[in-house]
């Protein structure tokens, strides 16, 4: 007992001078508090833009009297294009906007290194694989999982895919408590590429509608949102957000270390476990329902760290607004640069992310061995 208390004793100082403003230039709390007010504010703002820009008439002004119920300014056609069309649509974007986002900075929280992201390091090709399984196998060998979870076999298979690359790369990369951000890429890579080499085999097995499904889902669209796929997807998104204000604080110890983190009393094991499904699940639902979408987990943690700091207290939450608006708004331009024709979402988002990839990777030569 003696013994436990004087431990005890020694450990608060200790926790309170590291966890301090780890990595930070000052208190950035006001500063992060405002940023997480305006981006809640941006996000409001980005789901009424989403669903009035297009071919209607509607006004945000219109769409807000119809769901206060104050008046029904909108006819029967703007109704349908705007509820049961974009709505949806843009509801979905943010989810799987804020589930990349987040996922990206637990990741990059995780592994203690700016390059860790699902789609970069294999863990979104892993989701793919198990999405493509079910699409092209479930009237055959998959369909006893599809008759078991019914429209949530998607997602699960999905979720499956990439919790196991997820797994796989983590113990690949992962010796004697730290990670290696080289090996961390290099697996990834591996791990993407196998999982791309059987997601291959079974397109080839596909037949022809198949086919035309999986080319236009696999570079990413929002275009098949409907109230059915948010009630697949959704809940698992939700529930992987559910852990996320338990690991704050114990991610920010791990920037110090998983020694230091384990010595300042944070469960590290547990935390890994918590984050690596949660990772798992919210990338793999959300690849189900919409495809490769790339960059988001990686282009957004770095402009809220320059922006508000590392602490993530304020960066998970800042990460679900700015990820789910910059997502919306990718699909705005997706549905309008080339209308009536539509843009596959992923091709947005790699225009922006490619090159802000290239610039991090630059940034970081110095300090990353490859």
């Amino acid at each position: 007992m003696a013994l436990s208390q004087a431990m005890t004793r020694r450990r608060r100082p200790f926790r309170m001078e590291e966890m301090r403003d780890i990595g930070q230039t000052g208190d950035r709390t006001r500063l992060a508090l405002l940023a997480i007010t305006v981006l809640a504010a941006g996000s409001v703002f980005s789901m009424l833009f989403s669903v009035t820009t297009g071919a209607s008439d509607a006004s945000i002004l219109d769409v807000i009297r119809n769901m206060t119920g104050t008046e029904t300014a909108l006819s029967a056609r703007d109704r349908i294009i705007i509820f049961d069309i974009r709505l949806p649509r843009a509801i979905l974007g943010f989810l799987i906007g804020a589930s990349l986002a987040v996922s990206g900075t637990l990741m990059q929280g995780l592994f203690r290194n700016p390059l860790a992201d699902p789609g970069l390091v294999g863990v979104s090709s892993g989701a793919s694989f198990g999405a493509v399984a079910i699409i092209v196998l479930g009237g055959g060998l998959a369909a006893p999982l599809v008759a078991i979870f019914g429209i949530y076999a998607l997602p699960a298979a999905a979720f499956g895919g990439g919790l196991a690359t997820t797994l796989l790369l983590y113990r690949i990369a992962t010796r004697q408590g730290q990670t290696s951000v080289a090996t961390m890429l290099l697996a990834g890579i591996a791990l993407g590429a196998l999982a791309l080499a059987l997601t291959g085999l079974l397109i080839y097995m596909a037949n022809d509608q198949q086919l035309r499904d999986l080319t236009f889902w696999s570079m990413g669209s929002l275009a098949g949102a409907t109230w059915t796929k948010i009630a697949a997807a959704g809940p698992i998104i939700l529930l992987s957000f559910t852990a996320l204000p338990f690991m704050a604080r114990g991610l920010n110890a791990i920037t110090l270390g998983e020694a230091a983190a384990f010595h300042m009393g944070v469960p590290v094991q547990r935390l890994k476990n918590v984050a690596i499904v949660g990772v798992a699940a919210a990338t793999g639902a959300s690849v189900a329902v919409s495809g490769g979408i790339g960059f988001v987990g990686i282009v957004v943690p770095h402009i809220l760290r320059m922006a508000i700091g590392p602490d993530h207290r304020f960066l998970l939450p800042a990460a679900a607004l700015l990820g789910g608006s910059l997502l919306i708004f990718a699909d705005v331009l997706a549905r309008t640069l080339v209308a009536p024709a539509e843009l596959p979402i992923g091709i947005i988002t790699a225009a922006v992310g490619g090159p802000f990839f290239l610039w991090i990777l630059l940034k970081q030569r110095s300090r990353v061995a490859l």
